[in-house]
């Protein structure tokens, strides 16, 4: 039997799809039935009923373990945005002295100077985008100065800029695997999705890509 979306024999949509991550936290909830399913236990028995018990107490320390490791994962990008601030706070200190920048790049940087403070996934998310976009803006102005770019100082931040920017990307990738994985289980059913629901856990927002970035791969490799 042929597969139901074959891409080689069935009709193709040639514009293809704009996928964008849906920017929602949906919570865990259980109706009725877990809980019939629950009592129906402890009425066939005391031993069905311990059992189950040990099986969300299970449950519940694999769910908080799988939430430090999501903070371990965000750890990770945080630390690397903090480093990357410091670099380019450092490059702008280097090339304001013999250029002037714009407006937007010197108030992109200064809006990071007091240090990172990241409450939640989208607060990551957008303090991300907003490094991205100032580093962006310090190339383009960079460019037009090959002089002042070529120098030692200024050549080997921007280095550690580039590559600290791959460690980012790295790291986000670990992290949106956790955060896949954590998606994946609170909706396990029967006793991870009533821990999760008891304990009001909701979905975590993956990390995505800006809007800027997409709309720059569509411009160069999807003309």
């Amino acid at each position: 039997m042929a597969n139901e979306l074959d891409e080689i024999n069935g009709s193709v949509n040639k514009d293809g799809r704009d996928v964008n991550v849906i920017d929602k936290q949906i919570p865990v909830s259980v109706g009725v039935g877990s809980l019939i399913f629950e009592i129906v236990l402890w009425v066939l028995g005391i031993i069905p009923g311990l059992v189950f018990l040990f099986i969300k107490i299970s449950a519940r320390n694999y769910l908080r373990k799988l939430q430090q490791r999501i903070q371990h994962d965000a750890s990770q990008i945080d630390n690397y945005l903090e480093n990357r601030v410091v670099i380019l706070q450092n490059v702008v200190g280097l090339v304001e002295k013999s250029v002037k920048l714009d407006k937007d790049i010197m108030l992109g940087v200064a809006a990071y100077r007091s240090g990172i403070s990241i409450q939640n996934d989208n607060e990551r998310n957008t303090v991300a985008q907003g490094i991205e976009s100032t580093s962006s803006k310090i190339r383009v102005a960079l460019e037009q100065y090959p002089t002042l770019s070529s120098q030692a100082t200024i050549a080997n931040a921007m280095q550690q800029n580039s590559y600290l920017q791959k460690e980012i990307t790295a790291a986000r990738g670990l992290y949106n695997d956790t955060v896949s994985l954590w998606n994946q289980e609170i909706f396990s059913w029967p006793a991870k999705m009533i821990v999760a629901a008891k304990a009001g856990y909701t979905t975590r927002i993956p990390f995505t890509a800006s809007s800027s970035v997409k709309e720059q791969a569509r411009t160069n490799f999807f003309k």
